[in-house]
């Protein structure tokens, strides 16, 4: 398993134990006792993330001030952020938890799989340093900032599309559950965005939230297209 995730992430580990620690949820422990878990490393990856998203941030955007700089990092470290960098990576196959954690896909939750990344960030900077560290988080992360800051990711779905329908319709969006479907532990919304009385698009989500977020961003993609067609 080990060799498989360092030539997925392109690194070697001088300590395999500590990678493998960094691929450890807690709920091992309801297994095995005396299992070292990966949230001492994450808290350490966090930080190291934090510094290296910072100073890259500073480096490449010299005009923008603090508070867009903090909102551009805040996107790209967020859990949604960090969470799609692990299923670009597969990092769900290599987690280790307990058995009813995984019945219930904890190897494709998002915070687990966002606490994952960090975790691995603090085991590279523990085994390999900081230049190592940085180096994994440039390829992985800081390579995304660019479509971040120049497409505005930093401001979620909703609040875009409700900043136009009001300037344009001078209306509040709102969102309408269609259906629910899936057990407790792994349900499916379907949610749609609404104005007044007109039905936009349909977003899914694990939760309303993120269905609505969801909802919203495909209904900003198509006013925004629509916009587009008109002015040509």
């Amino acid at each position: 398993m080990l060799p498989e995730l360092e030539k997925t992430i392109g690194i070697q580990f001088n300590n395999k134990e500590i990678i493998k620690e960094a691929l450890t949820h807690r709920s091992i422990l309801s297994e095995k006792k005396n299992v070292k878990h990966n949230e001492r490393l994450e808290f350490l990856g966090d930080a190291v993330l934090e510094i290296v998203v910072t100073e890259y941030l500073y480096n490449e955007y010299p005009d923008y001030d603090e508070g867009l700089l903090t909102s551009f990092r805040a996107a790209a470290v967020k859990t949604e952020s960090l969470s799609e960098t692990a299923v670009e990576l597969n990092l769900g196959q290599f987690l280790i938890m307990s058995s009813s954690e995984e019945s219930t896909g904890g190897k494709s939750r998002p915070y687990i799989l966002a606490n994952c990344v960090e975790a691995i960030i603090g085991a590279i900077y523990i085994d390999l340093g900081f230049a190592k560290a940085k180096e994994f988080i440039d390829k992985y992360i800081n390579s995304k900032l660019k479509n971040i800051v120049d497409n505005r990711l930093d401001i979620d779905p909703k609040s875009k599309f409700q900043e136009y329908i009001q300037e344009t319709f001078k209306q509040t969006p709102y969102y309408k559950v269609v259906s629910e479907e899936g057990p407790d532990h792994d349900k499916v919304f379907e949610v749609i965005a609404m104005v007044g009385e007109t039905a936009y698009s349909v977003g899914k989500g694990k939760s309303k939230q993120s269905a609505e977020q969801e909802a919203a961003r495909l209904s900003f993609e198509k006013v925004s297209i629509d916009e587009k067609k008109t002015k040509s």
